[in-house]
């Protein structure tokens, strides 16, 4: 039922059999991820949310200018609900966004805060079930996530035992039981930004802030693990 002939890749001119949904946000851990999942698999689809976060329209637009530089297809999910229930900062626009001093990104209490401070409630685990059910439809046995080893720290979301506890549940809800994958869960994000540069990531694209404004902020968390992460790799990022 779920069976399909080997494609042939064109971005590595290998045979694959397996295909796959991406979790697009936009930000550097999905773009990197995706450039890595068309390596291994044939991406069916990338999926891009807009749960109201302060920067679902740059979100979007960089994920579009991701999905078109690969070729891949591209659909954005709207999810008012989520909106409606949450009132942290990173979709209340009343509410400050944290904006995190350069020594305290590795410093767990204060990145600890951070991180409830931007938590929407359930959010991976929202986005990663519905990518599956598109997985199952679709045929595709892979859900491609960007989690990092950096924000695992504080983001529960991003553990190795999310993951594994999602593809436990998914061997149940899933027919042809569907696996989640992060080519970048163990990575931090030096590490991303140096694979992003070794496969060629058209990193002008990428949008990593909070903020919804014309240029990425460079004071929120997101920001700020950005830049040092492109600073420490070499990559020159206008």
């Amino acid at each position: 039922m779920f069976g399909s002939l080997p494609t042939l890749q064109p971005h590595t001119g290998r045979w694959i059999d397996l295909k796959s949904i991406v979790l697009l946000s936009g930000g550097l851990d999905s773009a990197v991820s995706l450039a890595h999942a068309l390596r291994e698999t044939e991406v069916v689809l990338a999926l891009t949310f807009d749960y109201g976060q302060q920067a679902a329209e740059p979100e979007k637009k960089a994920a579009a200018s991701l999905a078109e530089h690969y070729g891949v297809r591209h659909r954005v999910i709207e999810l008012s609900f989520l909106k409606e229930i949450t009132r942290t900062a990173l979709v209340c626009r009343e509410q400050n966004l944290p904006e995190p001093a350069p020594g305290e990104l590795d410093n767990p209490e204060a990145s600890g805060a951070c991180a409830i401070q931007v938590w929407v409630p359930n959010r991976n685990g929202v986005f990663i079930n519905i990518a599956a059910a598109f997985a199952e439809a679709l045929g595709c046995e892979r859900v491609v996530t960007g989690f990092n080893r950096e924000e695992a720290a504080t983001f529960p979301d991003n553990s190795p035992g999310f993951v594994e506890a999602l593809n436990e549940a998914l061997s149940f809800s899933t027919l042809n039981k569907v696996k989640v994958v992060s080519y970048t869960q163990r990575l931090d994000k030096v590490e991303i930004v140096r694979l992003g540069m070794k496969l060629n990531v058209p990193f002008q694209y990428v949008w990593s802030c909070y903020r919804g404004d014309e240029r990425m902020c460079g004071r929120c968390e997101s920001c700020r693990r950005f830049w040092r992460a492109a600073e420490a790799a070499g990559l020159n990022v206008p």
